[in-house]
This record gives structure tokens, C-alpha cells and sequence, in this order.
């Protein structure tokens, strides 16, 4: 598996927000932009208008499990921004995790899922 390191620099940042592609849902935003780092970062950000200090970290935790659980291979040089949203802090961490993996498809960052032949 790749190594995933977090973004840090307010730069990176807003390089994902105006160079990137994104997609959005009521529970997360995702942003998805090609770095020359040679490696996948991601960064979470949850702003004030999600709630108090005690909902802002709890959507971020949810949105880091799901990624930590996400169990397939990012391709390299991508710098992911996942946003939080008001129905963040109320959603499972599995259903966040249906919901990336559906924007990471969507954004090429995934590959996606082979067909499946029907079984007799």
C-alpha cells in the first residue's frame, strides 16, 4: 500500500480547492488534485459552521476512520481535501466510507471495480 501522508500547508490546501476536481454530497466534500510529491496526501477540515469544537472533531474522526478503513490502494500523486458538512457529525464512519469511495471512483483516484460475471 502507498504511503499516505497529511497535508499541513495552508498552500496545499487551497491548491486542492482551486486546482482541483470535486464532488460534493450533504455529508462530505471531496477535492481531488495531482501533486509532484510522488506520494497521496489528504488533509480534513471541518470549518465552524459544522457546530462547537466537540462536533467539528468528531466529524473529522469519523471522516479519518473511513479513510483508514477504506482498504484499497490510492494511486500516487494525488492530494485529497475531504470537507465536512452539517450531516457529517451524524453519520457512521461506514456510510462516509460508502460515500469516498464512490467520489475517489468518480474522480479517478480509484481504480474502478472489474465487471463481475454472473455465477450459474
Amino acid at each position: 500500500m502507498p504511503m499516505i501522508k497529511t497535508l499541513v500547508r495552508n498552500g496545499d490546501f487551497r491548491r486542492a480547492y482551486a486546482c482541483g476536481k470535486s464532488l460534493a454530497h450533504p455529508a462530505l466534500v471531496t477535492y481531488a488534485a495531482k501533486n509532484r510529491a510522488g506520494k497521496c496526501r489528504y488533509g480534513i477540515t471541518a470549518s465552524k459552521k459544522i457546530g462547537n469544537a466537540v462536533e467539528r472533531n468528531r466529524s473529522r474522526r469519523v471522516i479519518s476512520e473511513a479513510l483508514r478503513t477504506l482498504n484499497e490502494p490510492t494511486c500516487g500523486n494525488w492530494d485529497l481535501v475531504f470537507v465536512a458538512r452539517g450531516k457529517t457529525k451524524h453519520t457512521k464512519s461506514t456510510q462516509i466510507q460508502h460515500i469516498m469511495r464512490g467520489h475517489l471512483r468518480k474522480l479517478g483516484v480509484l481504480q474502478s471495480e472489474p465487471a463481475q460475471k454472473d455465477k450459474p
